[in-house]
C-alpha cells in the first residue's frame, strides 16, 4: 500500500512536470534537447538499483534490474531527440522494446524452468510419496504388532500389579493380624483376633477354628466368627461341636496338610457336605502345628466356588504358622503363669507352715513351765469339786468354771506347742452343741467385752442369734471355745468406740452335705483387702504393742486341725463376720453318754511320786491320799529311784511309780529304765508337760506303761492306776 500510494504520488509529480517542462527546446546542458524527460533514466536507474540490491532474493529482481540498465539506455538515448520520429526517438523506442523483451523472455525462460523444476519435484514427490505410503505400511504395521505386544505386556503388569497388590493386602492384613496377636495372653482372644479379622478383611462367609484331640481322634469347634454364628447355627454346628476327623474328610488337615476344596458339592465326605448345606462351597482348611503336631485347623468357606486363590491359600498357611506360634507361646505363658501361682501358694503355703513350726517350737519351750504352773490348781480344784459335799452351788459353779478354764489352758499351751502338726486321723471328732457352746464362751469373756469397756465409757452391746434344733458339729469342745473366745475378743478390739458384737449359729443344707456354722460379727473398723489376706499369718498384727498376732492364727490352727472351713467378710468402716463351718457329728449311740466315764474303785496303794516341783509333788500326795493311798515324796529322779530300790523287796515296796518327765542330772525315761530294771513288773507312769507327742507314734516311749499329760485329771490318773495294776497283774 505504501509503495502504491509512493508510485501514484510519483506519477502526479511527473505529470505535473512534463505538463510544467517544454517537449523540445534548443540544446541546453549537456545537448539536452527534450528535458522533460531527464527523470526517466534516473527513475529507471533507481528501479534497476533497488532490484540489484534483492537479486539474491528473486531470478525476477536479477532480470528486471538488466531491463532497467537497458531502459537507462534507451531513455538517455531520447534525451537528444527533437522530434517523435527522429533517429534518437526511433533508437530510444528499439531500446525500450529490446528491454522489454529481454525481460519477457527472461520471464517465459525462468517460468519453464520452474515448470519443469515442479515436474520433477512433482515427479520426485511422488515416487517420494508412494516410498513414504510403503513405509507408512510396513511402520503401521510394525505399530500394530508393537502395540498388540505392549497391550499383552500391558495386561501382564497390570496382573501382576494385580498380584502384588493382593499379596500386599494379605501381607498387610498378616502383619495386623500377627501385631494384634502378639498383644493378646491368652489363645481364646488369640482366635477371636484372627477370626475377626478375617471376617472383616479378607473377607470371608465361614470362618472358626477347630481343636484337635488324638486320644479322641476329633476336632472340636473351639471359636466361631460373629458373621459366621449364624450360619453355624443353621446347620447345627455351634462351639464347642465335636466332629470325629476320619468321618469327615478331616485327616489330612490333622497330618499337616492344608486342604482345599474348590466345589463342596461334589466331596463325598460329610463335614463339606454340613457345610454346603448352609450355602458354602469353597472350603479351606489349615493345620495348626507346632513342631509338626497339630494341635487344631483354621476352617474357613465362602459361598461361591473356587474363589480361593493360590495367594490366598498361601496366605492362611502363613497365617496359621504364625497363629500356632502365637498359640504355643500364649500356652507357655498359661504353664508359666500356673507354675508361678503353684510356687507361690507352695512358698506361701511353706512359709505359713514354717511359721506355724515356729509357732509350736517356740510354745513348746514354756508348755512345762505352764503345765507345772496351773497343775497343783487343776488338781485342787477337781478335788474340791469331788470331796466338798457341803458347797455352795454358787462356790461349786465358780469352781467349775475354773477347771473349766484349767482345762481350756491345757489344751490351749498342747495345741501351741503342736500348732504346726496337722490332726491325727485317728483322733476322733466328737459331737459339740455349738450353741451352748456360744452360751459358756459369752459368760466367759463377759469382762472383756462388757466390764473392761464400759469401764472406760464405751458400750458394746452383745447379741447371741441361735439357731434352734442345731445338730451337733464335728469337733472338740476346748479347741472350739478357744477359737470362739480368740474371734470375741479380736472383735472387741475392733470396736474402740463401741458397736454390735453378735454370734450367730445356723444350719446349712447343701446338696452333698449338711453342715452347722458359728459366726462372729462386729460392726467395727473393719479390714482392708491386704490385711484381710494376712490376718491369718502368726505374728501379723494391726494392734501395735497390744498385739501378739497369735489369736487369729490359733482360730486358723483350730479349723484346719477339725477340718473345718474358716471364711472371712470385711470391709474398712463396715466391720468384720468371720464364719466357722463345722461338719455335723454323727449321732451318739443310745445308752451312751459322751464325755461320762464310769468312776474308778482302787485298794489303797503304796505310790512313789516323783517330780522335781515342790508344789506338783504337794498336790500329786494331797489327792492320791484323799483317795486312801500311802504316797512317798522324791523331789529328784536319783532320790526316787534310791527309794524305791530301798523299799524293793519289803513290806513296804511301792505298787506304781509316777514319775515326771523333765528332771536334772536323770530324767524320766532314765527313772523308768532304772525301774524296769529293778522291777519289770512294777507299773511305771510317766508325766509330762511336753505333750504325748514325743516320737512318732502314739504308743508309750520304753520301760513306761501310761503316759499323762500335766496337769493330770483326778478321773484320768485314776483310770491310768487301775490300767497299769490291770496289765502288772495286781
Amino acid at each position: 500500500a505504501a509503495f502504491m500510494a509512493a508510485m501514484a504520488a510519483l506519477i502526479v509529480a511527473l505529470l505535473a512536470l512534463f505538463e510544467w517542462l517544454p517537449s523540445y527546446t534548443a540544446p541546453t546542458w549537456l545537448g539536452i534537447t527534450a528535458p522533460a524527460l531527464v527523470l526517466a533514466p534516473v527513475c529507471w536507474a533507481a528501479a534497476g538499483y533497488c532490484c540489484w540490491q534483492r537479486r539474491d532474493q528473486n531470478d525476477i529482481f536479477r532480470m528486471f534490474a538488466l531491463m532497467s540498465a537497458i531502459m537507462v539506455l534507451a531513455n538517455l538515448a531520447i534525451l537528444y531527440s527533437t522530434a517523435y520520429d527522429d533517429a534518437p526517438s526511433m533508437i530510444a523506442h528499439f531500446g525500450k522494446f529490446a528491454g522489454k523483451l529481454f525481460f519477457l523472455v527472461g520471464l517465459m525462460e525462468m517460468s519453464a524452468i520452474e515448470m519443469a523444476e515442479r515436474l520433477r519435484a512433482e515427479n520426485e514427490l511422488h515416487l517420494l510419496n508412494i516410498d513414504l505410503e510403503h513405509r507408512v505400511h510396513e511402520r503401521t504395521k510394525q505399530v500394530e504388532q508393537s502395540n498388540d505386544a505392549l497391550k499383552g505386556e500391558v495386561m501382564r503388569r497390570q496382573q501382576a500389579e494385580r498380584r502384588l497388590q493382593s499379596q500386599l493386602g494379605r501381607m498387610r492384613l498378616l502383619d495386623r493380624i500377627t501385631r494384634s496377636v502378639g498383644e493378646r495372653q491368652d489363645i481364646a482372644s488369640i482366635f477371636q483376633v484372627v477370626i475377626g479379622s478375617l471376617e472383616d478383611y479378607m473377607p470371608v462367609d465361614f470362618a472358626s477354628i477347630a481343636l484337635y484331640s488324638p486320644e479322641q481322634n476329633a476336632a472340636t469347634i473351639a471359636h466361631l466368627g460373629v458373621k459366621t454364628r449364624p450360619i453355624a447355627v443353621a446347620i447345627a454346628m455351634p462351639e464347642k461341636t465335636r466332629v470325629p476327623v476320619d468321618e469327615n474328610g478331616l485327616a489330612r488337615a490333622m497330618k499337616g496338610e492344608l486342604v482345599y476344596e474348590p466345589a463342596m458339592a461334589t466331596v463325598p465326605f460329610s463335614f463339606p457336605r454340613r457345610l454346603a448345606g448352609g450355602g458354602l462351597n469353597a472350603l479351606v482348611i489349615a493345620p495348626l502345628a507346632i513342631e509338626a503336631k497339630v494341635f487344631g485347623a483354621l476352617i474357613i468357606a465362602r459361598r461361591q466356588a473356587d474363589s480361593f486363590t493360590s495367594i490366598d491359600c498361601e496366605f492362611l498357611k502363613q497365617l496359621c504358622e504364625h497363629v500356632s506360634l502365637a498359640a504355643h507361646q500364649a500356652q507357655l505363658r498359661e504353664n508359666l503363669q500356673q507354675a508361678y501361682d503353684d510356687l507361690r501358694k507352695s512358698r506361701q503355703a511353706v512359709m505359713q507352715q514354717e511359721r506355724l513350726r515356729a509357732l509350736g517350737q517356740m510354745a513348746s519351750g514354756i508348755a512345762h513351765d505352764i503345765n507345772n504352773a496351773i497343775s497343783p490348781m487343776a488338781l485342787h480344784t477337781q478335788s474340791l469339786i469331788e470331796t466338798g459335799g457341803n458347797l455352795t452351788p454358787r462356790i461349786r459353779s465358780y469352781l467349775e468354771i475354773v477347771s473349766r478354764v484349767t482345762d481350756d489352758v491345757t489344751a490351749t499351751v498342747a495345741r501351741m506347742r503342736e500348732f504346726y502338726r496337722e490332726r491325727d486321723e485317728d483322733t476322733p471328732l466328737g459331737p459339740v452343741d455349738l450353741n451352748k457352746l456360744v452360751d459358756q464362751v459369752i459368760d466367759l469373756t463377759r469382762a472383756r467385752w462388757s466390764d473392761l469397756p464400759q469401764r472406760a465409757g464405751v458400750t458394746i452391746e452383745m447379741h447371741a442369734d441361735l439357731a434352734h434344733g442345731l445338730p451337733p458339729a464335728a469337733g472338740v469342745e476346748s479347741e472350739i471355745r478357744e477359737a470362739l473366745t480368740n474371734l470375741i475378743f479380736n472383735a472387741v478390739d475392733a470396736m474402740p468406740q463401741g458397736g454390735r458384737l453378735t454370734v450367730r449359729t445356723s444350719l446349712l443344707s447343701g446338696a452333698a452335705e449338711r453342715r452347722v456354722q458359728v459366726e462372729v460379727i462386729d460392726t467395727g473398723v473393719g479390714m482392708d483387702a491386704d490385711t484381710r489376706r494376712r490376718c491369718l499369718e502368726p505374728f501379723f498384727t494391726t494392734k501395735g504393742e497390744r498385739g501378739t498376732g497369735l489369736g487369729l492364727a490359733m482360730v486358723y490352727g483350730v479349723a484346719q486341725r477339725l477340718g473345718a472351713a474358716l471364711e472371712i467378710d470385711s470391709e474398712p468402716g463396715k466391720g468384720t463376720n468371720f464364719r466357722i463351718i463345722f461338719a455335723v457329728a454323727e449321732r451318739a449311740e443310745k445308752g451312751q453318754a459322751p464325755g461320762a466315764a464310769p468312776p474308778v474303785s482302787l485298794p489303797p496303794l503304796r505310790i512313789l511320786v516323783i517330780d522335781d516341783d515342790p508344789v506338783i509333788l504337794d498336790s500329786m500326795r494331797l489327792v492320791l491320799e484323799l483317795d486312801g493311798h500311802t504316797v512317798t515324796a522324791a523331789n529328784d529322779g536319783r532320790a526316787g529311784v534310791d527309794a524305791f530300790r530301798a523299799a524293793h523287796g519289803t513290806a513296804e515296796a511301792f505298787a506304781v511309780v509316777i514319775t515326771d518327765l523333765g528332771m536334772p542330772y536323770m530324767d524320766g525315761h532314765e527313772v523308768a529304765r532304772a525301774i524296769k530294771h529293778t522291777s519289770s513288773s512294777t507299773p511305771v507312769i510317766l508325766l509330762t508337760g511336753w505333750g504325748r507327742r514325743m516320737s512318732g507314734d502314739q504308743e508309750p516311749p520304753a520301760n513306761v506303761d501310761r503316759t499323762l499329760d500335766k496337769p493330770p485329771k483326778l478321773p484320768e490318773l485314776r483310770e491310768a492306776l487301775a490300767g497299769t495294776l490291770a496289765m502288772g497283774g495286781q
